[in-house]
Protein backbone atom coordinates (compact mmCIF):
# COMPACT_ATOMS: atom_id res chain seq x y z
CA UNK A 1 0.00 0.00 0.00
CA UNK A 2 1.19 3.58 -0.98
CA UNK A 3 2.05 6.16 1.62
CA UNK A 4 -0.04 9.23 1.47
CA UNK A 5 1.83 12.08 -0.14
CA UNK A 6 4.28 9.22 -2.40
CA UNK A 7 4.26 10.18 -5.95
CA UNK A 8 2.48 7.94 -8.26
CA UNK A 9 5.44 5.21 -9.38
CA UNK A 10 7.55 5.87 -6.79
CA UNK A 11 8.10 3.01 -4.06
CA UNK A 12 9.49 3.76 -0.74
CA UNK A 13 11.82 1.58 0.67
CA UNK A 14 11.53 1.14 4.22
CA UNK A 15 14.03 1.32 6.92
CA UNK A 16 16.35 -1.47 7.82
CA UNK A 17 16.68 -2.97 11.40
CA UNK A 18 20.66 -2.47 11.67
CA UNK A 19 23.11 -0.17 9.55
CA UNK A 20 25.92 2.42 10.27
CA UNK A 21 25.75 5.79 11.35
CA UNK A 22 23.65 8.02 9.53
CA UNK A 23 25.76 11.20 8.75
CA UNK A 24 23.94 14.32 10.43
CA UNK A 25 25.31 17.27 12.03
CA UNK A 26 26.58 20.63 12.17
CA UNK A 27 30.09 19.70 10.25
CA UNK A 28 28.22 17.65 7.68
CA UNK A 29 25.82 20.54 7.06
CA UNK A 30 29.40 22.66 6.70
CA UNK A 31 30.65 19.78 4.35
CA UNK A 32 27.88 19.44 2.38
CA UNK A 33 27.38 23.28 1.86
CA UNK A 34 31.54 23.60 0.59
CA UNK A 35 30.68 20.34 -1.02
CA UNK A 36 28.09 22.38 -2.96
CA UNK A 37 29.97 25.08 -3.91
CA UNK A 38 32.47 22.59 -5.34
CA UNK A 39 30.40 20.92 -7.67
CA UNK A 40 28.98 23.79 -8.87
CA UNK A 41 32.26 25.27 -9.82
CA UNK A 42 33.30 22.05 -11.28
CA UNK A 43 31.44 20.65 -14.05
CA UNK A 44 33.60 17.61 -14.21
CA UNK A 45 32.41 16.03 -10.84
CA UNK A 46 31.12 12.98 -10.50
CA UNK A 47 28.71 14.48 -8.15
CA UNK A 48 25.77 16.74 -8.32
CA UNK A 49 23.56 19.14 -6.41
CA UNK A 50 19.80 17.74 -5.55
CA UNK A 51 17.67 20.43 -4.91
CA UNK A 52 14.44 18.90 -3.27
CA UNK A 53 11.31 20.58 -1.43
CA UNK A 54 11.21 19.08 1.91
CA UNK A 55 8.20 16.25 2.36
CA UNK A 56 7.60 17.79 6.19
CA UNK A 57 8.31 21.59 6.08
CA UNK A 58 8.85 22.45 2.21
CA UNK A 59 12.08 24.10 2.53
CA UNK A 60 14.64 24.04 -0.46
CA UNK A 61 16.99 21.44 0.19
CA UNK A 62 20.66 21.01 -1.50
CA UNK A 63 22.53 17.66 -0.93
CA UNK A 64 25.53 16.79 -3.25
CA UNK A 65 25.15 13.21 -4.17
CA UNK A 66 27.71 11.04 -6.29
CA UNK A 67 25.88 10.20 -9.69
CA UNK A 68 26.32 7.39 -12.55
CA UNK A 69 25.29 7.60 -16.24
CA UNK A 70 21.54 6.12 -16.34
CA UNK A 71 21.55 5.58 -20.15
CA UNK A 72 19.47 8.08 -22.50
CA UNK A 73 20.37 11.23 -20.50
CA UNK A 74 19.66 9.89 -17.00
CA UNK A 75 21.34 9.77 -14.16
CA UNK A 76 21.36 7.17 -11.24
CA UNK A 77 21.70 8.28 -7.91
CA UNK A 78 21.47 5.79 -4.57
CA UNK A 79 20.27 6.89 -1.32
CA UNK A 80 22.88 4.83 0.55
CA UNK A 81 23.36 7.11 3.52
CA UNK A 82 26.59 5.21 4.55
CA UNK A 83 24.55 2.21 4.64
CA UNK A 84 22.67 3.53 7.78
CA UNK A 85 20.01 2.00 8.73
CA UNK A 86 17.46 4.61 7.68
CA UNK A 87 17.15 6.24 4.25
CA UNK A 88 18.01 9.68 3.82
CA UNK A 89 15.51 12.24 3.99
CA UNK A 90 16.37 13.75 0.75
CA UNK A 91 14.87 9.85 -0.32
CA UNK A 92 11.45 10.97 1.28
CA UNK A 93 11.50 14.55 -0.45
CA UNK A 94 12.04 12.81 -3.59
CA UNK A 95 9.12 10.43 -3.13
CA UNK A 96 7.06 13.19 -1.68
CA UNK A 97 8.20 16.05 -4.32
CA UNK A 98 9.60 13.64 -7.69
CA UNK A 99 9.94 17.07 -9.66
CA UNK A 100 13.36 18.30 -9.12
CA UNK A 101 16.42 20.24 -10.03
CA UNK A 102 20.11 19.05 -9.78
CA UNK A 103 23.04 20.80 -10.87
CA UNK A 104 25.23 18.51 -13.15
CA UNK A 105 28.10 19.34 -15.60
CA UNK A 106 27.80 22.81 -14.97
CA UNK A 107 23.92 23.30 -15.75
CA UNK A 108 20.81 23.28 -13.79
CA UNK A 109 18.41 20.69 -15.31
CA UNK A 110 14.74 20.01 -14.24
CA UNK A 111 14.31 16.42 -13.55
CA UNK A 112 11.79 13.63 -12.50
CA UNK A 113 12.73 10.82 -9.79
CA UNK A 114 11.78 7.23 -10.25
CA UNK A 115 13.09 4.46 -8.14
CA UNK A 116 13.89 1.37 -9.74
CA UNK A 117 13.34 -2.18 -9.30
CA UNK A 118 13.49 -5.60 -10.25
CA UNK A 119 15.81 -6.79 -13.20
CA UNK A 120 16.71 -2.85 -13.87
CA UNK A 121 17.43 -2.21 -10.37
CA UNK A 122 19.96 -5.37 -10.51
CA UNK A 123 21.44 -4.17 -13.69
CA UNK A 124 22.29 -0.29 -12.17
CA UNK A 125 23.16 -1.72 -8.72
CA UNK A 126 25.80 -4.43 -10.81
CA UNK A 127 27.18 -0.77 -13.00
CA UNK A 128 27.40 0.99 -10.07
CA UNK A 129 29.01 -1.22 -7.89
CA UNK A 130 31.80 -2.12 -10.50
CA UNK A 131 32.32 2.24 -10.91
CA UNK A 132 31.93 2.56 -6.79
CA UNK A 133 32.82 -0.08 -4.55
CA UNK A 134 32.41 1.54 -1.47
CA UNK A 135 28.87 1.39 -2.17
CA UNK A 136 28.82 -2.48 -2.10
CA UNK A 137 30.50 -1.92 1.65
CA UNK A 138 26.91 0.60 2.02
CA UNK A 139 24.81 -2.22 1.49
CA UNK A 140 27.01 -4.56 3.68
CA UNK A 141 26.44 -2.14 6.36
CA UNK A 142 22.47 -2.74 6.21
CA UNK A 143 19.66 -4.98 6.16
CA UNK A 144 17.87 -2.15 3.90
CA UNK A 145 17.88 -2.84 0.03
CA UNK A 146 19.99 0.77 -0.61
CA UNK A 147 16.95 2.39 -3.39
CA UNK A 148 18.22 3.22 -6.75
CA UNK A 149 16.59 6.42 -8.28
CA UNK A 150 16.94 7.64 -11.63
CA UNK A 151 16.88 11.10 -12.93
CA UNK A 152 15.40 11.77 -16.09
CA UNK A 153 15.35 15.59 -17.24
CA UNK A 154 11.79 16.93 -17.82
CA UNK A 155 10.73 18.23 -21.38
CA UNK A 156 11.10 22.28 -21.83
CA UNK A 157 7.13 23.69 -21.17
Amino acid sequence: MRDEGIALGFETTRGGTRGGRSPRGALLNWANKMTVKRIRKNSASEMLVLTTVGRKTGAVRETPVRWFPGGDGTWLIVASANGAQANPAWYYNLAAHPDVTVDVEGRTVEVTAAQLAGAERDEAWKQITTTAARFAGYQRKTDRELPILRLTPRAAD
